[in-house]
């Protein structure tokens, strides 16, 4: 089931700042919920934060409100079963992406993950980010609490957003269709949105495609904060010509990273972009986990999607792009304020230092990796399945003791 999608003009978005702006607003519109929730994660944790999302559901599961939860086989694999039957006990659809045995202890199938974090209610509210279901998203509560975004949305955009969550129930034969629901959704406000995936089939490209448009397309400045950055051949071209003719090129990445190889590969980069007058900040108050960025005075982008190989050509992701002047200025002032607070600012002095060894490694890591997708391509092809969970009550075993019980 192939999903295209256009800009929507007449919506309004709401930019959520780290889990706590994100995780009170995503909750309170599930108990809230009347008719059907639809979400998509990465990752639930069994914590604080799973276990209020775990209540909010059971709670619209006993008001016979339809629910699909579908989370990542790789990312979710160590969620525990009394969650799990609690969750399908009630009567909410729960899908697995492409579950994998353990292998020796270790969760294998690292790549083709599905990596997208969307939450649909009753098809008129919808949020879209990269924000996980854990409490490592509460950096209020924890000193490696991770920055991280989300955004809150209404308007014509939540059709596409529903369409793209049930489409992807659909392909791998979860669900024959998502059922008719009686709410729509109206024109609410004045941002044109589009919604752009990545996936394995007819969006290969497009949120790569989006990202180089509004850079070529930049006349004053550009600004990326994003988590693990190692980008495409095309986007590391396009950033260096922007800068070269007079954007004002600023980049935030990250300096106190929850992956220290993630660092290794985006500081590689640094003197390159640096001499092309490009502005490079290290976030280092907490792991940076956003993938945010604006263009000029009115495109910006949210969404799941990191600048590296895995997100631009191996996983599942989305992102939303808007343009939006008062959301544009908005994201412009809360990351000026990071940069002037919270990060420092990477020298030619910083990003020569050792450079002199970590050359030649760098430059093998930076076209193994651009080429790694494509090498993957020549092993046998690896068919993505989802798996639905049953209810225990309609297990064998649990049936068997039924029976034996009557």
């Amino acid at each position: 089931m192939l999903v295209n999608f256009q800009w929507t003009e007449c919506n309004e978005a709401e930019l959520l700042i780290n889990g706590s702006q994100y995780f009170s607003s995503v909750f309170d519109c599930i108990r809230a919920a009347r008719e059907e929730i639809l979400i998509e994660t990465f990752i639930i944790f069994n914590d604080e934060v799973g276990q209020e999302l775990k209540e909010a559901l059971l709670g619209a599961a006993a008001r016979q409100v339809r629910i699909d939860v579908t989370v990542d086989g790789y990312g979710t694999a160590d969620l525990d079963k009394e969650y799990i039957t609690e969750l399908t006990d009630a009567g909410i659809h729960l899908h697995v992406y492409d579950p994998k045995p353990r292998l020796l202890g270790m969760r294998t199938n690292l790549f083709r993950r599905l990596h997208r974090k969307i939450v649909v209610v009753d098809g008129k509210i919808a949020y879209i980010g990269g924000i996980n279901f854990g409490a490592d998203h509460l950096p209020d509560k924890y000193a490696m609490g991770k920055q991280d975004y989300g955004v809150r949305v209404q308007g014509p955009i939540v059709n596409d957003i529903r369409d793209a969550a049930g489409a992807l129930l659909v392909e791998h034969q979860a669900v024959e269709e998502l059922p008719p629901i009686r709410t729509s959704t109206s024109p609410t406000g004045d941002a044109a949105m589009l919604l752009a995936i990545r996936d394995n089939n007819g969006h290969r490209n497009d949120i790569e495609e989006h990202y180089l448009q509004a850079i070529r397309s930049a006349t004053s400045r550009l600004l990326i904060a994003n988590a693990y950055f190692f980008p495409s051949y095309r986007l590391f071209h396009e950033l260096r010509n922007a800068a070269r003719r007079g954007v004002n090129v600023t980049l935030i990445l990250q300096g106190r990273p929850d992956m220290p190889w993630a660092r290794m590969f985006s500081s590689s980069l640094y003197s390159y972009m640096l001499q092309d007058g490009i502005q490079i900040f290290e976030y280092t108050e907490r792991p940076l986990h956003g993938k945010i960025a604006i263009v000029d005075h009115e495109w910006s982008t949210v969404g799941s999607s990191n600048l590296d190989p895995l997100s631009l050509s191996l996983n599942l992701e989305g992102n939303l792009f808007i343009r939006d002047p008062g959301l544009n200025q908005q994201i412009q002032a809360h990351l000026t304020a990071l940069i002037d607070h919270s990060c420092r600012k990477i020298t030619t002095e910083v990003a020569e230092k050792g450079r002199w060894w970590r050359a030649p490694l760098m430059f093998v890591s930076f076209h193994f990796l651009r080429h790694f997708p494509k090498r993957m391509g020549w092993l046998p092809a690896h068919v993505a399945r989802m798996e639905t969970l049953t209810p225990m009550s309609q297990t064998p075993n649990a049936q068997k003791n039924k029976r034996a019980q009557e």
